[in-house]
């Protein structure tokens, strides 16, 4: 710097420096606009933003590394919405914004509405996997929603008929895109839905940006999709920032082509599948049979079963050895217990009462019926009862 009169004169790297010391303080400022100019180069892509209205614009960079971050692509023409700190190059003498964060201008407030419906369904239960249904194994019908002569379509219907050339389809096209999208694809789920032969819907498109695929996080769609009692399977094939169409879904495919594939069985595969089970099950039941013949022919082998009557006239005679065993053993018994009663009969009549009468003794009874032992028990003039072997005589005490 050098003072000439009263002028104080800078340099150029003077005043270049200190412009670019106060930009760098300067934060980081969000900024719509549209991509003027969108040009890739080795380590960066470098653009020039364009104000909506006028005619004002401002140059911008993309570091490659910064854009791989970022789950969109852009082109030229497109509305966005940038991050960006402004930084002034001293070499050039050349102001230009350098980008940490871009996306289509009112891709904010769309996320923002589908995180919202995302909160609502879930409080509602919509997005519970249990509420999910089961694909049929074999469909004979599938509803398919694809935009009109599109890859998806094609997709779908040539690897479907690859694994089972039978297979029929009810094709609904619809717009996959765009304000008028979801009330077709809405009428479209209604309509194969109430269709008592499909047996499971697939909505399909080919991927593609994310601002394209809004359609698929509709409320109207989601919930036509929700509603649905025929099993539906969501094919969108967008890996990043997936519609909520794919939460609601009964399944997610990541790809048309992989919704075709989980959808329909390989039939080939089946049959040869089957094919195997018949031959293990073959198998199986004929080492049983061969197993219960060996054992069969086992028993059959035994000297019984050779000659069952040997077997059993054998235990006959045991049987009458023991019958004519057991009849002498009862007889020596009973004969034992004869003896035994004789014996007692004879001990018995030895020590009765009619025994001694038959000996020529009298048992005397007094009046009140009572074995007279004393004479003193009775007194003269009573009525005595005598008892002989033979009967009772009357007499009258003295």
């Amino acid at each position: 710097m050098t003072v000439t009169g009263a002028e104080v004169v800078r340099s150029v790297a003077d005043v270049a420096n200190s412009l670019r010391t106060y930009i760098e303080q300067l934060p980081p400022v969000w900024i719509e606009g549209q991509l003027a100019e969108w040009n890739p180069r080795a380590k960066a892509h470098y653009g020039k933003l364009k104000d909506l209205t006028g005619d004002a614009s401002i140059n911008i960079t993309v570091w490659n590394s910064v854009l791989e971050t970022m789950t969109e692509t852009f082109k030229q023409g497109d509305k966005v919405r940038v991050l960006a700190k402004p930084d002034f190059w001293v070499g050039g003498g050349s102001l230009s914004f350098q980008v940490k964060q871009m996306r289509h201008e009112g891709l904010g407030d769309i996320l923002e509405k589908i995180e919202k419906l995302r909160q609502d369904l879930t409080a509602e239960g919509l997005l519970d996997p249990v509420r999910k249904k089961a694909l049929p194994f074999l469909p004979l019908c599938i509803g398919l929603i694809t935009g009109e002569n599109s890859d998806a379509e094609k997709d779908v219907l040539t690897n479907a008929r690859l694994r089972w050339a039978d297979v029929k389809f009810r094709i609904i096209n619809t717009l996959v895109q765009g304000d008028q999208a979801p009330a077709q694809i809405v009428t479209a789920i209604q309509t194969l839905d109430a269709d008592p032969e499909v047996d499971v819907i697939i909505v399909a498109r080919g991927g593609g940006e994310f601002l394209h695929l809004v359609t698929f996080s509709d409320e109207r769609v989601v919930r036509a999709a929700a509603a649905c009692e025929t099993p539906l399977v969501s094919a969108i094939g967008h890996e990043n920032d997936r519609p909520l169409l794919d939460e609601v879904a009964d399944l997610r495919a990541s790809t048309p082509t992989d919704a075709a594939k989980r959808v329909v069985p390989d039939v080939a595969a089946e049959i040869d599948a089957i094919a195997g089970h018949r031959s293990r099950a073959f198998q199986i039941v004929s080492a049983t049979i061969a197993q219960e013949i060996d054992r069969i022919t086992q028993i059959r082998n035994r000297p019984v079963m050779a000659s069952p009557l040997a077997y059993l006239e054998r235990h006959e005679t045991d049987l009458a050895n023991y019958t004519d065993k057991g009849l002498t053993l009862i007889t020596h018994a009973v004969g034992r217990a004869n003896d035994a009663l004789h014996r007692l009969k004879a001990q018995l009549r030895t020590l009765s009462p009619q025994n001694t009468l038959d000996r020529g003794y009298a048992i005397v009874r007094g009046p009140n019926g009572k074995i007279v032992a004393h004479a003193t028990s009775v007194t003269s003039g009573d009525a005595l009862a005598i008892q002989v072997a033979d009967g009772i005589v009357s007499a009258t005490a003295n």
